[in-house]
C-alpha cells in the first residue's frame, strides 16, 4: 500500500476529531479569554523515529528489523537523523529467504549495516535534499551512518536514491517529522554494495 500525504492528513483529522469532546458544554470565549486559551494551548511533540514507525503499519517489516538488529533505542536516540525507511511492499522485493536469514541472530551485524545504510546524520528535509542536488549539478553524495555513500537525483519531482549496487529506489513519502530527525519512505530497500 502507498502512503500518501493525503492518508497522513486524514489520520492526523481522525485523531484529532477523536479527541475532542462533545460531552463538555461549551463555553462562551471572549477575545480577553482566547489569548489565554491560545498561550496553554500545547502542540503534541512527534514521537521519536522508532515511534513514527511503529505506528505506521506500512513500516511493521522494518520495525521488525530495528528489532532483531537491536537498533530501536539508537534510533530513539537525540540524533537528529534522517531515515529513508522502506516500506512493507519495499521489503516484499527483497528475496524471502535472503530477508529470513538476515533476521537470524548470527545476521545481525549484516542486518545492522543494512539497516544503517538508511540512515543519515542530520536532520534533511526533502527541500533539503533537492537543494543539495541542485547545488551538486544534478547530484548530491549523502553519506549514511553505515559509513558507504548514497546518490541522490531528480526524476522530475521525485528523489531517486541509487545505492552501493547501482539500485534506485525513488522516495515516496516525505518529511514525515519525529522528535530526533525526520523520516522518508522509500519504494526499495537499499544495499550498501
Amino acid at each position: 500500500m502507498r502512503i500518501s500525504p493525503r492518508m497522513i492528513l486524514t489520520t492526523a483529522a481522525v485523531v484529532a476529531l477523536a479527541a475532542c469532546s462533545t460531552e463538555a458544554p461549551e463555553a462562551a470565549v471572549d477575545d480577553s479569554s482566547t489569548d489565554a486559551m491560545t498561550d496553554s494551548t500545547e502542540v503534541a511533540e512527534p514521537g521519536t523515529i522508532v515511534d513514527v514507525a511503529v505506528g505506521n503499519p506500512d513500516f511493521s517489516t522494518l520495525v521488525t528489523a530495528v528489532t532483531a538488529a537491536d537498533l530501536g533505542e539508537t534510533l530513539s536516540g537525540a540524533g537528529p537523523f534522517t531515515v529513508f525507511a522502506p516500506t512493507n511492499a519495499a521489503f516484499d522485493k527483497v528475496n524471502p529467504d535472503t530477508l529470513s536469514a538476515l533476521l537470524l541472530p548470527e545476521n545481525k551485524a549484516d542486518l545492522t549495516a543494512l539497516l544503517t545504510y538508511h540512515v543519515v546524520a542530520g536532520e534533511l528535509k526533502a527541500a533539503d535534499v533537492v537543494k543539495a542536488i541542485t547545488d551538486g549539478g544534478g547530484t548530491a553524495t549523502l553519506t549514511t551512518v553505515q559509513g558507504a555513500t548514497l546518490k541522490a537525483t531528480l526524476d522530475g519531482d521525485s528523489v531517486i536514491l541509487e545505492d552501493g549496487t547501482g539500485a534506485k529506489s525513488t522516495v515516496i513519502l516525505t518529511d514525515v517529522d519525529a522528535s530526533n530527525g525526520v523520516v522518508h519512505a522509500i519504494d526499495s530497500v537499499i544495499m550498501p554494495g
